[in-house]
């Protein structure tokens, strides 16, 4: 059976709903007391960040798996009654009986042949099994889910020609094993297998398919070549790929490698997934708000990698970050695209991430023994907290906020106490 971490179950619970562009907070130890000779004096109570997961689940980097079933149609008849069925019974809340009408769609997928599914077959069959590993997830059967996802990417990976579409879907699906390794505690090395592919992959048909859009030959399924990160902000994505589905492996594994105390990898990239994410489009002076929202994400999280660093300037670098990270946020609230009805959910990623780096902001003020700077800066999350209704983000502003009180009050004199 697979085993749950508290917040990383939480995270799962999210990606498997396919809440795409919710955000995820979890709190964890940041940076403990400073060990001798460190130079740094780090209050033992003072080492909570919050790092912002980038919750994009397999359905929002799969290439629109749904957008098949709007029209059954397209499918053969030996499968087209059970996805109907099956898709209706996922979209009435009823998953149990999805997953029914799903596995039995999948078992009849794979006998048929691959003519039967006309153009792009595997991204069709694949679609199938997302969708299937999507209902076993909702249903609390993470192993089947898993076997699934599993399957399904064996099966791209073993398949000849494949469509860019097709290959990152490939990408998509390896994405979510990684994270589905971590959540359930399947060994850093499954995890990172996982992740690695994904965003080897993600460079791989980037590279080749702008290398087609440009007349040149492909780099076909050779590793990629040299330093990706001065490239990677300036290829031409083809329009069926959005920024996000190439950072988000690159986050996964960023992220992974934090955890596993390597955090030159992960910073290394960070910066490629930032700079590709605040890269803007040509003829454009700005990068989407989504791509700038996601970016913020990322810098807030960089600057809980830069803590971890050595003293001094551990501090001052994951400062910077933060106050890099605030910035974007603030002037992406002024773009006129911004404003606009469809950029709502992009922009609740914004205010729910400037929570998170104004408290970060205040922890690490407060680490540097900047007592009245980190006050303020809990004060102004509160504030933003209660704003957007995010509760979690409220509460440890308030701890924050106390334990700075009763540290005053501790310093205090007797007589300025008596008073």
């Amino acid at each position: 059976m697979f085993a749950r971490a508290a917040c990383k179950r939480q995270t799962a619970a999210l990606r498997q709903r396919g809440q795409s562009r919710t955000v995820a907070f979890c709190a964890h130890r940041a940076m403990s007391t400073s060990s001798a000779g460190s130079g740094l004096r780090t209050n033992p109570r003072v080492s909570t960040l919050f790092t912002v997961l980038m919750a994009v689940g397999v359905a929002s980097t799969a290439y629109g798996v749904y957008q098949f079933y709007t029209t059954f149609t397209m499918w053969p008849p030996e499968v087209r009654g059970d996805l109907r069925a099956g898709i209706k019974a996922k979209h009435q809340g009823d998953l149990d009986l999805s997953a029914r009408y799903l596995k039995r769609a999948w078992d009849t997928a794979q006998t048929l042949p691959l003519t039967a599914f006309s153009t792009q077959p595997h991204l069709k069959l694949s679609g199938i099994a997302v969708a299937l590993a999507e209902a076993y997830e909702g249903t609390n059967r993470p192993q089947e889910a898993y076997d699934i996802y599993r399957t399904a990417l064996v099966q791209l990976q073993a398949a000849k020609d494949l469509t860019g579409q097709e290959r990152m879907r490939a990408v998509a699906i390896a994405h979510k094993l990684g994270e589905m390794a971590e959540v359930y505690q399947q060994g850093p090395e499954e995890a990172e297998r996982w992740l690695t592919y994904a965003v080897e992959e993600a460079l791989r048909v980037v590279k080749d398919e702008s290398a087609t859009a440009k007349g040149k030959k492909p780099t076909g399924t050779d590793e990629p070549e040299g330093e990706v990160g001065t490239m990677l902000a300036e290829l031409d994505l083809p329009w069926w790929v959005r920024k996000i589905d190439v950072a988000a492996p690159l986050e996964a594994l960023g992220r992974f490698y934090a955890q596993e105390g390597k955090n030159e990898y992960a910073v290394t990239l960070y910066l490629q997934a930032i700079g590709m994410l605040m890269q803007p489009p040509p003829n454009q002076k700005n990068a989407s708000v989504e791509d700038r929202c996601r970016g913020a994400q990322l810098m807030n999280n960089l600057s809980d990698i830069m803590v971890r660093g050595p003293p001094p300037t551990n501090l001052k670098y994951a400062e910077s970050w933060a106050r890099q990270a605030q910035g974007v946020i603030e002037k992406t609230r002024t773009l006129p695209e911004a404003q606009r009805a469809e950029a709502a959910e992009d922009m609740a990623v914004c205010e729910q991430t400037l929570a998170a780096v104004l408290y970060n902001l205040g922890a690490l003020l407060e680490m540097g023994g900047k007592q009245d700077d980190a006050k303020q800066a809990f004060q102004e999350s509160l504030d933003q907290a209660k704003r957007i209704g995010m509760r979690s983000g409220a509460m440890e502003a308030r701890s924050a906020l106390r334990r700075l009180e009763r540290e005053r009050n501790a310093k205090a004199s007797p007589t300025e106490k008596s008073q």
